[in-house]
């Protein structure tokens, strides 16, 4: 479904993306984690040519892209196989809820203005706005807009949607609403990337977890591994940051121990 091949990116001097490699399976979720800057968005941004790959190939279904022959075309075919959910929102703020999430269709999909109206509704409904269509983003909590975002990307019907951190810019009584819609999407069946810090969250949605550091993937595997059994030290000291020096000594007990394959 995804793979990217010995991906590199550097902005000048300074190497982000360090020989990336990745293979993910339709409908599978896969969580990154990372301390900042170790090239987590940098790595979404690339799978859809948001950044443009120095080295490297990117393929999404059928469409596969070489950063050193890769035409504008391509660029846009690969762009609509994608969704990107960004980490602040990105909403036209002189349009409505509802025209904000009609816009990508009737622009980019050319669709017709009635029905990208009614799909729009659709999914505003699944996140929970159904009654905000007339709003404007500054009449919105964070939360709303950020599930506003969500609904514009699921409108495109894309193969993968991709979130950047979607809870970050949020005040934390905001977070749930926004992680619970997540949630219900993933289990539609739609393969999504999410960079994330919330950990739990991370264990609960994801088949698959990647460690981020330094430009590379130091570690990778399903949350049970990631999580409870780290084999490199400095996954084991970036989770004991986050989660407190006993996380390893946590209870499994009801966590529900599933294997998952990427």
């Amino acid at each position: 479904m995804i793979k990217l091949a010995e991906i590199k990116k550097s902005f000048g001097d300074q190497e982000i993306l360090k020989d990336i490699s990745l293979n993910v399976e339709r409908g599978k979720v896969v969580a990154i984690l990372g301390p900042s800057g170790s090239g987590k968005t940098t790595l979404l941004r690339c799978l859809n040519y948001l950044e443009k790959p120095d080295e490297g190939t990117v393929s999404v279904g059928e469409i596969s892209l070489d950063a050193h022959s890769v035409r504008k075309k391509e660029i846009i075919a690969i762009r609509r196989q994608s969704a990107m959910v960004f980490q602040h929102y990105n909403l036209f703020s002189h349009k409505t809820v509802l025209q904000n999430v009609m816009e990508g269709l009737v622009v980019v999909h050319k669709m017709k203005k009635s029905i990208a109206r009614e799909q729009s509704k659709k999914m505003l409904a699944k996140v929970g706005l159904e009654d905000k269509l007339h709003h404007y983003p500054s009449q919105l909590s964070g939360g709303q807009q950020q599930r506003v975002g969500i609904a514009r990307a699921l409108a495109l019907n894309p193969k993968v949607i991709l979130f950047d951190e979607p809870t970050s810019a949020l005040d934390p009584e905001l977070v749930g609403e926004v992680l619970s819609v997540i949630k219900e999407i993933a289990k539609e069946g739609i393969t999504m990337i999410i960079v994330t810090h919330e950990m739990t969250f991370a264990r609960e949605v994801a088949d698959y977890v990647l460690f981020m550091d330094e430009g590379i993937i130091v570690e990778e595997g399903v949350p049970e591994q990631i999580f409870y059994n780290p084999k490199e030290e400095r996954t084991k000291r970036f989770l004991k940051r986050l989660e407190g020096d006993d996380y390893d000594n946590q209870n499994h007990a009801g966590k529900g121990v599933h294997q998952h394959a990427l």
